[in-house]
């Protein structure tokens, strides 16, 4: 299990948009950005599917995932990766549900994606891209 430090949750803060890469059993990639994203604490990141259909179906076949912080302002970047949880019953999906339904009625908060974070890694470039952190 990886952790966050102070200064990665920092990036994570300040990213707006964070692409989320999966696959599918048969490696089938996909890559869709989400904007309603959740971080719980330093191993858990909670992410609402309102519209998801191939990155569902990946997650279901291939219950890993890894995604993207960064943005102009964040002053670096991270790609983190875990394993996920689908959740569509429970208090930590009623939590997600009714902070979703407080930003608009419109949202439909079909499932919750719980991501335990395995491991991060830094995508600022130089001789240090890729390592692991």
């Amino acid at each position: 299990m990886a952790r966050l430090t102070d200064e990665m949750k920092e990036i994570f803060k300040k990213s707006t948009v964070w692409p989320l890469a999966t696959a599918s059993k048969s490696g089938e990639p996909n890559v869709a950005p989400m904007k309603a994203v959740w971080l719980v604490d330093e191993e858990t990141i909670w992410i609402a599917d309102n519209y998801m259909k191939k990155t569902l179906a990946n997650l279901m076949e291939n219950p890993r995932a890894a995604l993207y912080c960064w943005g102009a302002e964040t002053g670096g970047c991270l790609e983190i990766k875990g394993d996920v949880a689908i959740l569509t019953a429970g208090p930590d999906y009623e939590k997600m549900r009714a902070d979703m339904r407080a930003k608009s009625e419109k949202f439909p908060a079909k499932s919750l994606i719980v991501i335990s974070i395995t491991d991060i890694f830094t995508c600022n470039p130089g001789p240090g891209a890729g390592d692991r952190l």
